[in-house]
């Protein structure tokens, strides 16, 4: 079974086999012979990633990019790995996680502590670091060019303090990463593609959030390349529902900020708010489904909101 599919000009979606099929990409992007990822996924990863750079006709020497959204390891964790399959390849994040990627203990040592070694092993493998001298840290604004397309990278805080949205203005597209939510594919429906924000610990801030999601559609895209899961192409309501969506979780998380049990409180809020959106937006699948696909993003946003709420109350 294939693991990639083009979704843009140049543009492939490639499925990083992380959790379940279709819940995270890395993006390929292909020009004039050279080529470029955005995320990575995890060392479990760099098969598929490999295929779908074969496929077009190119070898790991012409990759000259990997572009990181942000240092979280469903998006990052393959970083090491594929540094060392393309060994031209520069790799680029923001300056507050470029020494994250190129030492990644803190990394490890966190995800570790969340997950047990065995879980940890079977979701990321063994994270390698990146050679200093192949990590760039880039602007706001910073441009890079590939082959005849320009990249923009745009410091987009609010899911995380050192989040990169990139803009491809030949392709009139962002590679939003988390700043504009996720898009599940088995959400889709008559009506279109579907967005929820994702609130994971540990620097949720709803201000910059907002601000965020706004500086993306200022640029005006056709479309929005989210690592979960690939293209959607409705991005003005998209966008307000992103909004609205960030309203409500803070909304919730407050209902709920001095209950004895608030995790357990806004999970069970959040999941509710969500589901009556999929009904509203035409979804046919049970609550069964719904929480299959939706209760590890639920827990997780859950938790972000909460050490929110304990910032905000230091």
């Amino acid at each position: 079974m294939l693991k990639y599919e083009q979704v843009g000009e140049g543009i492939f979606a490639v499925d990083t086999d992380y959790v379940r099929p279709r819940m995270d990409a890395s993006h390929l992007i292909v020009d004039s012979g050279r080529a470029a990822f955005v995320d990575t996924g995890t060392n479990h990863s760099a098969p598929n990633l490999q295929a779908a750079l074969l496929a077009q006709g190119l070898s790991p020497s012409d990759v000259d990019f990997i572009f990181l959204t942000h240092v979280h390891l469903d998006h990052a964790g393959g970083a090491g790995l594929l540094a060392q399959l393309f060994p031209r390849a520069q790799v680029l994040v923001h300056p507050r996680g470029a020494g994250h990627i190129v030492d990644p203990a803190k990394l490890i040592a966190g995800t570790r502590a969340v997950y047990g070694d065995a879980a940890y092993l079977k979701l990321y493998g063994d994270i390698l670091p990146v050679p200093k001298e192949r990590v760039s840290s880039v602007q706001d604004g910073e441009r890079r060019s590939l082959g005849r397309r320009t990249f923009e990278f745009l410091h987009t805080p609010g899911h995380a303090l050192h989040h990169l949205s990139i803009v491809d203005r030949a392709a009139a597209a962002v590679f939003s990463g988390d700043t504009f939510g996720v898009s599940y594919r088995e959400f889709d429906t008559s009506q279109g593609e579907f967005v929820i924000a994702t609130t994971t610990p540990t620097q949720f801030d709803p201000g910059q959030l907002h601000a965020s999601v706004d500086r993306i559609l200022g640029i005006r895209p056709t479309a929005i390349y989210m690592t979960h899961y690939s293209r959607a192409n409705a991005v003005e309501r998209l966008g307000s529902d992103m909004h609205a969506d960030i309203d409500r979780y803070v909304a919730i998380a407050l209902k709920h900020a001095n209950a004895a049990d608030p995790q357990q409180r806004i999970c069970t809020d959040l999941f509710e708010h969500i589901a009556r959106r999929l009904q509203a937006h035409g979804y046919q699948g049970g609550d069964a489904q719904m929480h299959a696909l939706l209760d590890n993003d639920v827990d997780l946003n859950a938790a972000g909101l909460l050490a929110w709420l304990q910032r905000a109350a230091a």
